[in-house]
């Protein structure tokens, strides 16, 4: 059972419900206790020791209804009834034809087999009595008993590694697999060599074990669309935001722009729980030597109370230029995203857009939505010709006074300035008043000396110049900035 818990956390972790591995152990223990028998019990248990939140319950509810559902019995059927042997008490008309079913005149009691002499139906009911199935898996088919079935079936499951279903192209050889470990060639050769001889006892076996192999075929296969249903769906969409992350953003389609917004938001909070405890910490690491004896005196200078020179650690403050001409527009969008998920961790941002004339529209992610404000700010900051040196003569006039040693620049665009000014003198200045200066291009470097690109200029200017088209390039930058700052 714990190897089935720990296989049910994995399908948790890909339904992206955190669990640790300190959090599987206290979900085995609490096993131990409430014991299975109670299903309902059992999985209000594990939803208090495995998730946290209301929409990891909501979640986990899914998860375990999907992980833990098997064929239920029909009404008054024994579980040890032998309908997978004979196929008497299936509805679905999926038996042979040739209706080797119990009940059917008496056939499936052995009377009737050739319609001759009370001699010979003795003999047949003889023969056919102490003819039974070598093969484990014919064997167990006559069993009938469905619950040890469904164990093998899902013992073949984790053998076979049915968890790492893909694509639903990959059921029908997953299907195939899971029948192979379960013995399947052992039973084909059965029903051929009692197909070969040519027995009537013989014949009447071969019938059964196949129509019990076909509806076991049936219950593997439906087996395998759960397993697909519970893993894959999950994974065919954590492939898709693995993808979202690596294009680049500027051949993101509008259609996908909820995706990718879906995206930002995960990497956000990703990002957010790394840093956010070290808002409030301080740098260790050199003993303050007079304060620790000073406190000490009190126990004779044991050194029981240790002080260390602390310094108070500061979030960054920081201040986002974007371009939003049409050629850099959705790479704006999706900085400016980003950084007012942020707000925890990083409460100090202001954001300023531009074509060539600057303006600040801080206020404006403040009060409105973030789609309504990223909408606004491209309709009136991005329709004009690209003009960097405008921006910096702008950015001088109004923002150079509220620069200062904490404050971080991060500017995003291709420093395309249309052959104009690049006025590279003034990002010196900027260089010279901040922290730090970060440009972004979304362009490759390839291009940043080739036709209009003022990079060759800008470039010394600034302490980190990176290439940065992607949802990847955008978390590694805000992530080292959080990082420096903590």
């Amino acid at each position: 059972m714990e190897r089935t818990l720990v296989d049910f956390v994995k399908a948790l972790r890909t339904a992206e419900i955190k669990v640790s591995p300190a959090e599987t152990l206290d979900a085995m223990h609490a096993m131990v206790i409430v014991g299975y028998e109670d299903r309902r019990f059992l999985k209000d248990t594990l939803s208090i020791v495995l998730s946290k939140n209301p929409e990891e319950k909501e979640a986990f509810d899914t998860c375990f209804d999907r992980f833990f559902t098997f064929d239920k019995f029909s009404e008054g059927e024994s579980e040890e009834s032998d309908d997978w042997g004979d196929g008497d008490a299936s509805d679905d008309g999926e038996f042979d034809p040739s209706g080797e079913r119990s009940g059917e005149g008496g056939r499936g009691s052995g009377q009737g087999m050739g319609g001759g002499a009370g001699g010979d139906v003795e003999e047949s009911e003889a023969g056919e009595s102490s003819l039974t199935p070598q093969s484990e898996l014919g064997q167990m088919l006559m069993r009938g008993n469905k619950t040890e079935i469904m164990i093998a079936i899902a013992e073949a499951g984790r053998e076979v590694e049915v968890n790492q279903i893909v694509v639903f192209t990959q059921k029908g050889l997953y299907t195939r697999k899971i029948m192979d470990a379960m013995g399947m060639k052992g039973l084909n050769d059965e029903i051929g060599e009692l197909r070969a001889h040519g027995g009537i006892p013989q014949k009447r076996l071969s019938n059964v074990l196949k129509n019990g192999r076909d509806r076991l075929r049936e219950t593997v296969r439906d087996y395998v669309e759960r397993q697909f249903f519970l893993h894959a769906d999950e994974k065919g969409k954590q492939l898709r935001e693995e993808l979202l992350k690596k294009v680049k953003l500027s051949n993101v389609e509008k259609r996908n722009f909820k995706d990718v917004h879906e995206v930002v938001m995960k990497m956000a909070k990703k990002l957010i729980a790394i840093h956010s405890k070290r808002r409030k910490t301080f740098k260790r690491g050199q003993l303050d030597v007079r304060k620790t004896l000073r406190n000490n005196m009190q126990y004779d200078g044991a050194l029981f109370d240790i002080h260390w020179k602390a310094q108070k650690v500061d979030r960054p403050k920081v201040m986002c230029i974007c371009d939003v001409s049409g050629s850099v527009s959705n790479y704006s969008r999706f900085l400016l995203m980003f950084l007012y998920s942020l707000t925890e961790v990083l409460p100090k941002v202001r954001a300023f857009a531009f074509s060539s004339d600057l303006g600040e529209v801080t206020r404006l992610f403040e009060q409105s939505d973030l789609e309504t404000a990223i909408a606004k700010t491209m309709r009136d900051y991005g329709n004009g010709s690209t003009d960097y040196g405008q921006m910096l003569e702008d950015f001088k006039s109004h923002c150079m006074r509220d620069v200062n040693n904490k404050t971080t620049i991060i500017i995003l665009g291709d420093a395309r300035n249309n052959y104009g000014d690049p006025k590279s003198e003034i990002l010196r200045e900027m260089y010279d008043k901040s922290k730090r200066v970060i440009w972004l291009n979304p362009e490759p470097k390839m291009s940043w000396t080739v036709g209009d690109a003022e990079m060759k200029k800008y470039a010394p200017a600034c302490h980190q110049v990176e290439v940065c088209n992607s949802l990847m390039h955008l978390e590694r930058v805000v992530g080292n900035l959080l990082r420096s700052a903590s």
